[in-house]
């Protein structure tokens, strides 16, 4: 198991984790100099989470070390994560469910394309909107988190979270753009060779004709 594996591994097992410490109603955790909340808790643990997002790809890269299984795993663990994140806000009153919905929703339908495209034989690259959406979606969560004692960061928070939902519309929108293109590309391709089959097999029949 390489050190790349191994983080995405330790990303998806803070999910739960992060659950657990969000979705409890009494969570907290008393010092002698300050009292931590529930939301205090889960924000370290998310942000340890979505820093090992970052370190894996760079690792893996630098090291040589990319596998097939680090790519599969690396974009399910950034799903999980941020959608169990998001879905816990949601139950505890923090942010809209539509936006909620627009966010898991576009991850879902880029997976969707992205098998797709897969199983035709080419890959979709991600692209710098996703990246940035990611980004977006970090910053977001842990706004949010925060905000939960703090007005001030509950609205920046919030216009985040519009941000995030701007961006996986757009990024969505960039991914079918490229998915239709690639499709148009090789039906065109496919249209073609049909044509010259066609074409061979009449020049056939005059030859057999004549």
């Amino acid at each position: 198991m390489t050190l790349p594996n191994t983080l995405t591994l330790l990303r998806i097992f803070f999910i739960p984790l992060l659950l657990a410490v969000l979705l409890r109603k009494q969570v907290f955790l008393e010092t002698p100099w300050i009292t931590l909340t529930k939301e205090w808790i889960a924000l370290p643990i998310f942000l340890v989470a979505a820093l090992t997002d970052l370190l894996d790809g760079r690792i893996a890269r630098r090291r040589g070390q990319v596998s097939t299984l680090g790519t599969l795993l690396d974009p399910v663990a950034d799903k999980l994560l941020i959608s169990a994140a998001f879905i816990s806000l949601v139950e505890l009153g923090m942010v809209p469910a539509w936006m909620v919905v627009v966010i898991v929703g576009r991850e879902f339908a880029v997976s969707g394309l992205r098998s797709i495209a897969a199983a035709e034989g080419y890959t979709i690259e991600a692209s710098e909107l996703g990246k940035t959406k990611m980004v977006m979606q970090v910053i977001a969560v842990s706004l949010l988190l925060v905000g939960a004692r703090s007005p001030l960061f509950s609205k920046l928070g919030l216009v985040a979270v519009w941000l995030v939902v701007l961006f996986a519309i757009v990024s969505a929108v960039d991914y079918f753009r490229k998915f239709w293109r690639r499709v148009d590309i090789r039906f065109k391709v496919r249209r073609r060779r049909e044509r010259l089959l066609l074409l061979r097999k009449r020049r056939k029949e005059d030859v057999a004709a004549q």
